[in-house]
């Protein structure tokens, strides 16, 4: 028999699969679902071969990690801060990711020190809105909202000014990738490495976060480690957020959007939204890459683009629920 925590997870696994499918079958040569599985069994030509699996497939998997791991920190965000506007984009973890990767590549390091220097931004960043929107009492959603917006803000600041004292000969791809952009991405294997360890991470945490997204004072009651497990969930929202703004750029708002529409379809059980936050977040991103990839086709928009036209006007409703 299944279990209740497992179908909706098996619904949302085949929808990933399906609609990787569907991605790696769109383009400037569109595959049938059956020349998409001939690939896979080793049954089609050279040139489906080459263009599947070396060409589009990365890509796929690339946007579907980086989905996941935006949705899982915005999940985090939402039980650490327990506001439902919490999201890394719009406090700025991906901004301070953004500045930590961008201060590495003018400075000529490499792949392991971007990463590196991604997630010293977002912890940073994660610490100052955090601390500014607490101060010597308790936040609340609008005091938290304004830091964190004012924080993205001053990163923003910091990105432009990085922009302008940068070789103008790499400005066009440091744009690209700062408005969000998954075809830069080199390999996707280390953030679905990531993702799946930190998922597997979070299983036996469930309980103590869904205890914590009550409130501090009433984990602490029912013997809930509370400084502990905040700063767990500090880190770990940081490192999956560097890890996907080193990955693909600046994308907002996937953190918002899916635990949100994920509360409302299977409740607030964290055993359940964090593990459904890593699925429906990659697959929400495939098709926005897919989409981005064909909507003005032969160019191509940056995937950050249709993220913020789903995520402002949802952005912009919860607000209005929370007056």
């Amino acid at each position: 028999m299944i279990r209740p925590l497992t179908l909706p997870l098996l619904l949302l696994g085949l929808a990933s699969v399906l609609s990787m499918m569907l991605s790696v079958g769109i383009g400037s040569v569109a595959l049938s679902p059956s020349e998409v599985l001939a690939v896979f069994v080793g049954q089609s030509p050279d040139m489906h071969q080459t263009l599947v699996l070396e060409l589009r497939l990365p890509r796929t998997l690339a946007a579907f990690a980086t989905g996941g791991l935006l949705a899982v920190a915005g999940a985090l965000m939402q039980v650490l801060l327990r506001n439902p506007l919490a999201d890394p984009y719009v406090l700025g973890l991906s901004g301070g990711a953004a500045v930590g990767a961008l201060f590495a590549m003018l400075a000529g390091f490499g792949g392991f020190l971007i990463s590196g220097s991604a997630f010293a931004g977002a912890l940073l960043s994660t610490l100052m809105v955090f601390g500014l929107a607490h101060g010597t009492g308790s936040w609340t959603p609008t005091r938290l909202l304004l830091t964190g917006v004012v924080v993205a803000a001053g990163w923003g600041a910091v990105i432009t000014l990085m922009l302008a004292i940068s070789p103008a000969r790499e400005l066009p791809g440091m744009l690209y990738w700062l408005m969000g952009d998954v075809s830069y991405a080199r390999t996707p294997w280390p953030g679905l490495l990531l993702l799946l360890l930190v998922c597997l991470a979070l299983v036996p945490l469930g309980r103590g976060l869904n205890v914590l997204a009550r409130g501090p004072l009433q984990a602490a009651a029912l013997g809930v480690s509370v400084r502990p497990l905040e700063w767990l969930v500090y880190i770990l929202a940081s490192l999956l957020t560097a890890a996907a703004v080193t990955m693909a750029g600046s994308i907002g708002f996937v953190g918002l959007v899916v635990p949100h529409m994920l509360r409302l379809v299977l409740g607030n059980d964290q055993r359940l939204i964090l593990p459904a936050s890593a699925f429906a977040g990659g697959t929400l991103l495939v098709l926005a890459d897919a989409l981005a990839r064909v909507v003005i086709a032969p160019e191509q928009l940056p995937v950050g683009v249709i993220t913020a036209l789903l995520g402002v006007p949802t952005f912009l409703y919860l607000l209005y629920r929370s007056r």
